[in-house]
C-alpha cells in the first residue's frame, strides 16, 4: 500500500466519537478517530515497513503517526530517526507509547531514553522515562545496568512530586515496571512506591487514574508474575 492509499483507509475508518476521545486524552488535529483494531487490520497487510513508517510519521496525522509506530522496523530505524520523532511528537500518546516502543525495540533505546529524561520538554521527557520503563520489560536482567536504574528510582523518588505532570505520569510508570520486571530491584522500587504514595497528575477531561505504584507492583507479585518479560514494546 502507499502512503496515499493508507490516508484514505485511516480515513475511511474515522469515528467521530473515537476522535472525540482521544481528543479527551491529548490528541491534536488533524486526525480521523480510527480504532487501534481497525489499524490493525492495516498492520496485516503492510507488516513492518520502515519507509511508510517514516512517511506515516511526518504527515503529522495523529492516527498515521500511531499507525507508524505499528508498522516500525526496529531493526532499520535510526538513532537520527528517532530523535526526530520525539521532537514531532504532538502528544503525550505519541510520546509516551509510539516513539517510546519503537525507541525501546532499537537498539539505541537505553542511551536515548537516558537523553531524553534530561529535556526540559515535557513530551520528551516523557518518551524518555516511558522508553527506559519498556526497555526494562523486554531486556534481560543480566543485560540492564542496575546501578543506573537504582539512581533513576532515587531520583524519582526525589523529584516526582514536583516534575511537570506527564513526567509525574511516566516515572510512576517507571517505578512500576521497575518493580515487575527486574528481580533484584523489586524490593527497592517498593520502597520508593510507598515513599511517593499517590502521585496526582492532571488527565484532562477523563475517567483514566493513576495507578497507585506499590499496589500495582504488589499485585503483580501476587499473581505470580515477577519478572516476566514482554517479547516486545508494542502491544
Amino acid at each position: 500500500m502507499t502512503l496515499k492509499e493508507i490516508l484514505i483507509e485511516l480515513e475511511n475508518y474515522g469515528d467521530e466519537a473515537i476522535k472525540k476521545i482521544y481528543m479527551n486524552h491529548g490528541a491534536k488535529e488533524p486526525l480521523y478517530g480510527v480504532r487501534i483494531q481497525d489499524m490493525k487490520k492495516i498492520v496485516k497487510k503492510v507488516k513492518k515497513n520502515h519507509e511508510l513508517s517514516l512517511e506515516l510519521y511526518a504527515t503529522g496525522n495523529s492516527d498515521a503517526m500511531y499507525l507508524a509506530g505499528l508498522i516500525a522496523d526496529e531493526n532499520k530505524i535510526s538513532k537520527s530517526d528517532l530523535n526526530k520523532w520525539v521532537k514531532g511528537a504532538t502528544n503525550h500518546g505519541i510520546s509516551e507509547y509510539t516513539v517510546a516502543w519503537v525507541a525501546a525495540e532499537s537498539k539505541y533505546g537505553y542511551k536515548l531514553g537516558l537523553q531524553w529524561i534530561e529535556s526540559s520538554n515535557e513530551l520528551v521527557a516523557t518518551a524518555g522515562w516511558s522508553t527506559l520503563s519498556n526497555y526494562a520489560a523486554i531486556t534481560p536482567d543480566d543485560k540492564l545496568d542496575l546501578k543506573i536504574y537504582n539512581k533513576l528510582l532515587n531520583r524519582v523518588e526525589k523529584n516526582i512530586h514536583k516534575a511537570p505532570n506527564r513526567v509525574r505520569y511516566t516515572m510512576n510508570g517507571f517505578v512500576i515496571a521497575v518493580g515487575s520486571y527486574i528481580i533484584d530491584l523489586t524490593e527497592k522500587a517498593s520502597q520508593v512506591a510507598e515513599k511517593i504514595g499517590k502521585v496526582s497528575v492532571n488527565v484532562g477531561g477523563t475517567s483514566c487514574k493513576v495507578p497507585i505504584a506499590v499496589d500495582h507492583i504488589r499485585k503483580v507479585k501476587e499473581k505470580d508474575k515477577l519478572g516476566k518479560k514482554r517479547k516486545m514494546a508494542r502491544c
